[in-house]
């Protein structure tokens, strides 16, 4: 187990700071013991980070280096996170409370946003407009500015990688607000980018609480573009400030997920689905496989396999569960534990039936029972509210095309998925899905290569691929006319 210092500093103008709202807590969730204190950041903070990140933007220098070498400066900042792997993934394990060998996962995601977007900074290219013999005329991709990444408490490293490879490959400058609950990882984001060469003020890491810190980021005059994942109230709240100064945003906010099961599904494969879609970092995932829509001949046969990873899987300390298996840690708080514990009781007033799980085990910490549930309807509210736990809601159709209005039938529209041995009933099932991303016959098919962003209230713009590139930049066009 790594070495856990008492006290972490915020990371600003390429200094190590205190913070001018004291310090937070930090929590493992397994056992409810704090770990360490951070920094708290307030509005003061953010005007430094902001004003630190402008004026590096301004100088000109990241824009005026080649791309190519700017994006061989964000490869080096994977590297650095694979050679420090073991040191951050325990870290990670202890504040997030997921099982070693997902923190490991993790960390090499991470590493491989840095990699990919760095491989990209020199492909993001301009064109030339042909406007008749009197004209030269062309395109030009600009740097937005001033970057500000608001990131999500359930993936902190992966999730600050997948934002900031893709900002700094582009030219951007950045200042990145780390969640409260799990701040500590995101400190080796700033060493990377120290140790890859960016300038003091490239980057900043500053955690603070949302509605102080993150207030101030989002309204900042000086912001030129603002990453955010997480709630949808926290997104409309961000959305609105930035709306005041005319900033545009990229959200990635909740999903209601559904994996439509038809009655040709592979079912011994789909456990597989079941095991990776919902109960991975213990359901805490914007994408998770949180519905299944099986046609109702094959409905009890799905329902007792789900049952059967749900009672597989060993529940405990992340720390302690180092190799990969079909094992599940913690939660992150306990109160993220006891909403999803309210929300499978009220399922059960409206008239579901737990299959499996739905407690918090005999002991101390954050933990909660893998949970199926089964004889949810589409009108109950956990067939329509986000749980972000390991809970699992099974629903029945009788015919494709009711199958597809339950899947469409909420507010979200993140990704969902498709089991069928039919590619045509595939292919024309995701047409019809009003999702982001659809995956047919495997849940998480994809990688960073695959664009990623939601429908309706689970937000808008585009993370990963070379879609994500685009949210980053700004379109400049010159036109010249020629004498003669």
């Amino acid at each position: 187990m790594a070495d856990v210092k008492p006290y972490w500093q915020n990371y600003i103008d390429g200094a190590w700071v205190h913070g001018g709202a004291g310090r937070i807590d930090v929590t493992d969730p397994a056992t409810g013991e704090r770990i360490a204190e951070h920094a708290l950041a307030d509005a003061a903070d953010v005007d430094r980070a902001v004003g630190a990140a402008r004026r590096v933007h301004l100088s000109g220098a990241l824009t005026a280096m080649r791309p190519i070498e700017r994006g061989r400066m964000v490869q080096a900042m994977g590297r650095y996170l694979l050679d420090h792997k073991d040191e951050i993934a325990c870290i990670l394990t202890l504040e997030q409370g997921k099982p070693l060998w997902e923190s490991h996962i993790e960390v090499e995601g991470a590493a491989l946003y840095f990699e990919y977007y760095g491989n990209q900074a020199s492909t993001v290219e301009g064109r030339s407009i042909p406007l008749g013999a009197g004209y030269m005329d062309w395109t030009e991709y600009e740097p937005f500015g001033v970057s500000a990444q608001i990131i999500p408490w359930n993936y902190p490293v992966e999730m600050t990688a997948r934002t900031l490879s893709a900002a700094l490959a582009t030219g951007n400058t950045c200042v990145i607000k780390s969640p409260e609950m799990t701040p500590l990882t995101n400190a080796w984001l700033a060493r990377a980018a120290e140790a890859a060469g960016f300038p003091p003020g490239a980057v900043n890491v500053i955690c603070g609480l949302g509605r102080a810190a993150g207030a101030a980021l989002a309204g900042h005059r000086d912001v030129n573009q603002i990453v955010f994942t997480g709630s949808v109230p926290t997104g409309i709240a961000i959305a609105t400030a930035a709306a005041r100064n005319v900033v545009p945003c990229v959200l990635e906010l909740g999903g209601k997920s559904a994996a439509i099961v038809y009655d040709d599904a592979d079912l011994d494969a789909f456990e597989n689905d079941i095991r990776w879609g919902i109960y991975f970092n213990a359901g805490q995932v914007c994408s998770a496989m949180s519905r299944v829509i099986v046609h109702e001949s094959r409905h009890d046969e799905l329902v007792e396999r789900a049952e059967k990873v749900a009672k597989s899987l060993s529940v405990g300390p992340g720390i302690e569960r180092t190799e990969f298996g079909a094992n599940m840690g913690a939660m992150v708080s306990d109160g993220q534990r006891d909403r999803a514990l309210g929300m499978i009781a009220r399922a059960e007033e409206q008239g579901a039936r737990i299959a499996a799980g739905g407690r918090k085990p005999n002991r101390p910490g954050a933990f909660l029972e893998p949970t199926v549930l089964s004889g949810v309807t589409p009108d109950m509210d956990i067939a329509q509210q986000e749980v972000f736990g390991p809970v699992l809601s099974v629903l029945s159709s009788r015919e494709d095309a009711q199958a597809i209005e339950i899947a469409n039938g909420t507010d979200y529209g993140l990704v969902a998925g498709v089991f069928t041995a039919d590619l045509d009933r595939a292919t024309l099932a995701a047409r019809q899905l009003r999702a982001g991303q659809v995956f047919v016959n495997e849940w998480y098919a994809g990688g960073v290569e695959t664009p990623f962003g939601g429908y309706g209230k689970s937000g808008y713009g585009r993370e990963k691929g070379r879609e994500a590139l685009w949210n980053y930049v700004q379109t400049k066009n010159i036109a010249i006319r020629l004498k003669g």
